[in-house]
């Protein structure tokens, strides 16, 4: 069992607690800024709008579907390929740029931007509260004062950036089956899950007093290629992973056994990626922060993957989308946004294949849209990029489909492949106790 909450919190009171915003920056909210705490004002330059309040459904769409693109009419107004990709370089992540420059049939086609991310109201009401009460403790591996919305909506370090990504508002509970590919040599391998989350922290009606030190819970069950279909996991993640540490077990079909994996965290690999995946890349960057240090380096206008429903839209095989090097540059969608900048560097006595990491952050969803990867001898070796879409009927702004580059030898890894799926349900009714090591037995 987790500790209380309340507990973490007197553990955790000789820590460092970073300061809240006072009413005065907190009434922005709203104003100024979105309800999220981006800018709402177009850039100078016109080629950012403004922020209208996000998209919404499209006539015709009813949950269950997939997602039809709204802005299925937008023109190309023009594309990054190998030829012009240094006019290009100061807007794009460094990852990007390389795998532009290491394949001639890799292109960015740049469309018109659209501002279309959007939560509940209660998300925003909640951030509003946040603002005012949230402070990071325990030297910034846990936070304090917050439920439901973004903790940190006016922030003022990086590490405060990364809290807001890995609480972001993804729905209170989510069911989906979709699929991943391991790409080595030019040939996929994919593999198919049924999965769950139910989401803690985001919770309607949640407090902080209510959640136990509690993030979020998570199981799939492998459905396919047959050798791996029962094989099956479940993980329990706390909001402090130092103080309580993330646990996972897994059933394996093939001895009927559920087996407690003694760690899935930081730079553990992901099973059943060929060795291609760590724990933390899940999400873009997910688990404890603390064996990095953060530095927020601003907001910056960059390419970045944005509305990426082509390439999430129902029917598609898959071998139209995954390519031998990259995904289908034609399936993809970049736009001009400003993002948060956020730089990680390893801690000295750590070890991690990522002894530092550039994250590019969306400051209307503050979802991970980009990150480069840099080994400890400070060279690029990967590019992560997560390709979004908005979920109208939650609604909520998150990505479809992930991917992890690796530059030295083009193997690569993608995730949430669900074309030819059943389409996410919000409405699942499952409670804590359908994620216990028992419910892998089921």
């Amino acid at each position: 069992m987790y500790r209380k909450f309340g507990i973490l919190l007197l553990a955790a009171c000789a820590s460092q607690a970073y300061a809240k915003v006072d009413d005065a920056q907190a009434v922005r909210l709203g104003q100024d800024l979105t309800p999220l705490g981006a800018e709402r004002a177009a850039n100078a330059a016109g080629t950012i709008p403004a922020w209208t309040g996000g998209v919404q459904a499209p006539a015709g769409y009813e949950p269950g579907m997939h997602h039809p693109d709204p802005y299925a009419a937008d023109p190309v107004l023009y594309k990054v390929d190998k030829s012009n990709v240094a006019e290009y370089a100061a807007l794009l992540p460094e990852g990007l740029r390389a795998l532009v420059e290491r394949h001639s049939d890799f292109h960015l086609r740049v469309f018109p931007t659209r501002r279309s991310a959007a939560n509940p109201q209660r998300i925003y009401d909640a951030t509003r509260q946040n603002a005012v009460n949230a402070e990071l403790i325990a030297n910034g591996n846990g936070i304090r004062g917050a439920s439901a919305g973004i903790p940190f909506p006016i922030p003022k370090d990086g590490i405060e950036v990364i809290w807001n990504h890995m609480l972001h508002y993804k729905g209170d509970q989510t069911h989906f089956v979709n699929n991943q590919a391991v790409v080595i040599n030019g040939s996929p391998t994919y593999i198919k899950r049924d999965r769950h989350i139910y989401y803690v922290y985001n919770r309607e009606g949640m407090n902080q007093t209510d959640l136990d030190n509690t993030a979020l819970y998570y199981k799939y069950r492998v459905t396919a290629p047959a050798k791996l279909s029962g094989t099956a996991l479940v993980v329990q993640d706390p909001l402090d992973q130092v103080l309580g540490v993330r646990k996972a077990w897994r059933y394996s079909p093939a001895d009927r056994r559920v087996r407690r994996l003694p760690s899935l965290a930081y730079d553990s690999l992901q099973p059943d990626t060929s060795g291609l995946a760590t724990a933390d890349v899940v999400d873009s960057f997910n688990g404890a922060p603390d064996r990095y240090e953060w530095e927020l380096a601003g907001k910056r206008e960059m390419l970045v993957p944005y509305n990426s429903y082509a390439v999430h839209q129902k029917g598609i095989p898959y071998e139209k989308i995954v390519g031998p090097k990259t995904l289908n540059p034609e399936l993809l969608r970049y736009e001009l946004h400003r993002v948060w900048v956020v730089d990680a560097t390893l801690r000295k006595g750590f070890k991690h294949p990522y002894d530092k990491r550039r994250f590019y952050i969306d400051e209307d969803s503050w979802s991970i849209l980009a990150v480069d990867l840099f080994d400890e001898k400070g060279e690029l070796i990967g590019l992560q990029e997560s390709h979004p879409i908005s979920y109208y009927e939650v609604p909520m702004f998150n990505s479809t489909v992930e991917t992890l580059y690796h530059l030295k030898d083009d193997n690569y890894f993608v995730d949430g492949l669900d074309n030819n799926e059943q389409m996410y349900d919000f409405e699942a009714r499952l409670t804590p106790r359908d994620f216990s090591p028992a419910a892998l037995r089921r």
